[in-house]
């Protein structure tokens, strides 16, 4: 890897210095090159290296889609209030640690005891143990040489927090947070778990006491979480499940929301999201005879689906849309037998579509 990138450096280096030598131009004036005018970036501005018994955080607007380290860090409180590209985490214990939408990977190696709450794309851990992580991930989460691993959904909200996960290109549907893959496992025993489901977020990681980052308005209300809680890949309460599917308008996340506040206000459990692209085939494949009335809608965009699970599932899916969602199309499961049917079709679907 150090090859690659002298490599890098050594491109880079000679087309400065070409610039450097045809600077003069048009009788003596100088010519600006990209590199000019980029901004300078100082490393030491994104990362925290070897700190003990502090809180620390940047806020929104701070990191800005950059790289970010953390390394050697002991009993500290994290807050980082603004998405990014990368994070690597290094060598930290007995830390609580908040990471806003992360673009691309979020690596843990050889932490400890650290409680966390992170958002991103891809989610990576080695040699690390005894930590619970509220994860709102898109891929398959990966554990690697690593035990005692507690997991549980993302919860959080603050007012910039949508907008960073737009800037991230994260949906705050597509969360695969319960579908651990542990990498090394060993037989006979588990390497990790997930959380009760009454575990309370502001247990593990508490609100920043710091002046500074206290001027973030957070809210750790599940109510109020930007990324929809989910009941994962636990044991369902009932047999009886419902698919809802939106489509895309100028309303769709606002729908979805006011759905799942409704199906939770009357006792269902949310089991699962996703949001996805659908073509004319993959549309035949789940809605089966009624593709036909939903086919111009899926020009527009992306679909947002819901699973619901509880006794009455489907007669109160149906029963909410048709009075509260009237003028807008929307999928929902037709009975309790052909519901499984539904969400097995779209979910296979949508699994292998995310997997491209």
């Amino acid at each position: 890897m150090g090859c690659c990138f002298s490599k890098q450096a050594k491109r880079k280096e000679s087309a400065k210095e070409s610039g450097e030598q045809l600077q003069q131009v048009d009788g003596g004036e100088s010519k600006q090159y990209s590199w000019d005018k980029r901004e300078k970036v100082d490393p030491k501005d994104y990362m925290f290296n070897g700190l003990k018994d502090e809180t620390i955080g940047r806020l929104p607007d701070k990191v800005a889609g950059q790289q970010f380290v953390i390394q050697e860090c002991q009993n500290c409180n994290i807050y980082i209030f603004d998405h990014s590209a990368t994070i690597t985490i290094d060598d930290c214990t007995n830390c609580r640690i908040f990471l806003g939408p992360v673009k691309g990977s979020v690596f843990f190696r050889d932490c400890k005891d650290c409680k966390c709450i992170v958002a991103c794309q891809q989610f990576r851990t080695r040699d690390c143990r005894k930590m619970d992580i509220f994860l709102c991930c898109s891929t398959q989460p990966i554990i690697e040489s690593s035990t005692g691993m507690k997991f549980g959904c993302f919860q959080f909200y603050y007012p910039e927090l949508a907008a960073q996960f737009k800037d991230a290109g994260l949906s705050i549907f597509n969360n695969t947070w319960s579908n651990i893959h542990d990498f090394t496992p060993v037989s006979g025993e588990t390497n990790w778990s997930l959380l009760p489901n009454d575990c309370k977020i502001q247990d593990c990681v508490p609100l920043p006491d710091n002046e500074e980052l206290k001027t973030v308005r957070v809210s750790m209300d599940v109510n109020r979480s930007i990324v929809p809680v989910t009941w994962g890949q636990r044991q369902k309460k009932s047999d009886e499940s419902c698919l809802v599917v939106f489509f895309a308008g100028d309303y769709t996340i606002a729908n979805a929301r006011k759905m799942i506040d409704e199906m939770i206000g009357k006792g269902l459990s949310l089991i699962q999201t996703k949001e996805v692209a659908m073509k004319l085939e993959d549309a035949k494949r789940v809605f089966k005879e009624q593709a036909t009335e939903f086919l111009p809608l899926l020009e527009h965009g992306s679909v947002v689906a819901l699973e619901f699970n509880g006794e009455g599932a489907v007669e109160t899916c149906q029963t909410v849309t048709s009075s509260i969602f009237s003028g807008t199309k929307v999928f929902v499961s037709e009975s309790k037998t052909s519901s499984s049917h539904d969400i097995d079709n779209f979910y296979n679907f949508a699994d292998i579509q995310m997997g491209i």
